[in-house]
């Protein structure tokens, strides 16, 4: 129940198109009713009498009750449909704020797969069970109630057949539905494998067609396919029964209406005109419950998504302002005392451990380390991207747990293993890293990176359109433009986490050099394999295990650290980057 309120939260501006809807809704409903009754009355007391002028009259009252009814349908449409798709919109629009205020440790409780189905699917299956909620779920039971009451009126004795029906009806209906929940709740969690599926398969395009697996990819994408169309096929299997029980029941009504009915007029105990009127309440009776019916296998499939919806907007993230937040990074000094670390509460095996670093403002530092030595789980916590479990890191003196979070964050720039670009011009994609910096601006950062080499031979220059992810750049060059990128930050800390790998050894050092040169203040802090891209840096660190196993100069590790010598002269010698050493 709290989700459903959670959900409802977000109704917001839309609360009077909600109530709205429901109260035009009710006006049809009492215009629907009339028209039998007044039918009735026209057949009776106009036809059957010969009174031309009651027929007018009650006519005249129809065509009234019919256009204020069509008016009430139509508001109520326009309302629904209003409030269903505000309330989608708002859904979507805190789902996603929600996200952005997520670490990367509430990220990883969420495949990127399953937030794109809660955004989409889920938030669709809401909308729609909103809009029947608002429209139907007053409309039919208050339809069902008036024509009761009206045949009731009429003749206690035959509506009594409908009252029967309708209890019966309700038990069937109740458990069918209650059977189809169970398997629509299973149904929506494999949206999640599908959309991975194609996710996959469209952003790895060209690497599936260059190891030609087409064939392998559409039969993964048919099986998540197949699986949903089984799951529903199983729900609808169920839901299917509705239709055939509502109508043997609507027919055995008529047809016992009509027998009963027939009798009492030749007694004189019933009129045509009210026959007629009670056979269509019983219709009226039997469809708005079948539509109630439907309003639970709606409510039935978006409980799942509810669920799912609800486990985004409630997640909290782990990370949090202090109180009173430190706006003003004083330098780039960086240091770990004592720091322990992993990503998971309780795991048997930390990621770092015990580490001890002491690192100056301005210095270029490089880190050096085996696959799986935890060097971007270290610099991941210069910006505070995750928490420590144990220690302090601090920058500029401080815990970076005292800092305004974006404060810190806009002066520690890193540049990711995987780099990404978005769709827009160069430009655009450079002006991420400072939204007002100049035409200039942006070409200095780009000469610093080296990517004005390859900017200036495009027709467009700066304004060449950048495919989604950066498609129609070469690795190296969108390497580069995510470093011109990190720059226009001005940070004092740069960190690029082996983000030259796909850089050729030429351009790699006058990057450096030029680095070297024109930020002689920002602490830069470079991941590397190639020993070659850190050995002029101030100092080295060299990871191991999650632990520091050395941190000197490139003299000095040459000289008294294993690791580093034995990485230093597999590549001089040609033979690979630092995990060859685990083949010797």
């Amino acid at each position: 129940m709290h989700q459903v309120k959670r959900i409802l939260k977000e109704v917001k501006e839309y609360k009077a198109s909600s109530i709205a809807t429901p109260i035009w809704m009710l006006v049809e409903v009492v215009c629907e009713t009339m028209i039998p009754f007044l039918m009735a009355s026209i057949v009776d007391k106009g036809v059957n009498a010969g009174d031309m002028n009651h027929i007018l009259k009650i006519g005249a009252i129809m065509l009234v009750a019919v256009a204020i009814g069509f008016l009430g349908g139509v508001l109520g449409g326009v309302y629904g449909a209003k409030a269903s798709t505000g309330l989608a919109k708002n859904l979507r629009e805190s789902m996603f704020s929600k996200i952005q205020t997520y670490s990367f440790s509430n990220i990883d409780k969420f495949s990127t797969a399953g937030l794109v189905t809660r955004l989409t699917t889920d938030v669709t299956n809401v909308q729609n069970a909103y809009q029947m909620i608002l429209r139907m779920a007053m409309r039919a039971p208050a339809s069902m109630i008036c024509a009761l009451i009206m045949a009731f009126m009429i003749n206690g004795r035959l509506a009594s057949i409908y009252l029967i029906a309708l209890i019966i009806l309700a038990f069937i209906i109740g458990f069918i539905v209650k059977k189809a929940m169970r398997t629509f709740s299973e149904a929506f969690p494999k949206y999640d494998a599908l959309n991975a599926s194609v996710q996959e398969n469209v952003s790895a395009i060209r690497v599936v067609k260059a190891y030609v697996r087409e064939e392998e990819e559409t039969s993964k994408f048919h099986k998540a396919s197949e699986n949903i169309y089984k799951i529903f096929v199983k729900a609808e299997n169920n839901v299917i029964l509705n239709q055939p029980i509502m109508q043997l029941t609507a027919y055995t009504c008529i047809i016992l209406i009509s027998w009963i009915g027939a009798k009492m007029i030749v007694s004189d105990s019933l009129s045509t005109g009210e026959l007629m009127s009670l056979l269509t309440y019983c219709m009226n009776i039997l469809m708005n419950l079948m539509m109630v019916s439907m309003i639970f296998v709606m409510v039935s499939m978006s409980t799942a998504s509810i669920k799912r919806i609800s486990e985004v907007l409630e997640e909290e993230s782990d990370l949090h302002n202090p109180e009173k937040p430190v706006f003003e990074v004083e330098n780039g000094n960086i240091e770990f005392k004592n720091v322990t670390f992993a990503y998971k509460e309780g795991a048997e095996e930390p990621i770092l451990k015990d580490i001890n670093l002491s690192i100056k403002s301005g210095e270029t530092i490089g880190i050096i380390g085996g696959t799986g030595s935890a060097k971007t789980s270290l610099v991941n916590l210069i910006s505070r991207l995750y928490d420590v479990n144990q220690g302090e890191v601090l920058v500029g003196g401080r815990n970076v747990k005292e800092y305004d979070m974006e404060s810190l964050r806009n002066q520690v720039s890193v540049v990711l293993q995987a780099n990404v670009l978005f769709s827009g011009s160069i430009y655009e994609n450079l002006r991420w890293g400072d939204k007002n910096a100049t035409d200039e601006e942006c070409q200095r950062a780009c000469a610093l990176a080296c990517a004005d080499e390859f900017i200036n031979r495009f027709p467009d220059g700066y304004n060449t359109h950048i495919e989604q992810g950066g498609t129609n750049v070469s690795g190296g060059q969108k390497q580069r433009l995510c470093i011109a990128r990190a720059l226009l930050k001005k940070p004092k800390i740069l960190i690029l986490d082996d983000s030259t790998s796909a850089v050729d050894t030429a351009t790699d050092a006058k990057i450096r050099r030029a680095f070297r040169d024109e930020i002689p203040d920002t602490t830069k802090i470079i991941i590397a394999q190639r020993i070659s891209s850190i050995q002029e840096a101030d100092r080295i660190i060299v990871m191991d295990n999650g632990m520091v196993n050395a941190f000197g100069t490139h003299e000095e590790l040459l000289a008294g650290n294993e690791i580093y010598r034995e990485v230093y002269e597999s590549q001089t010698e040609g033979s690979g980057d630092f995990d060859s050493k685990e083949d010797k």
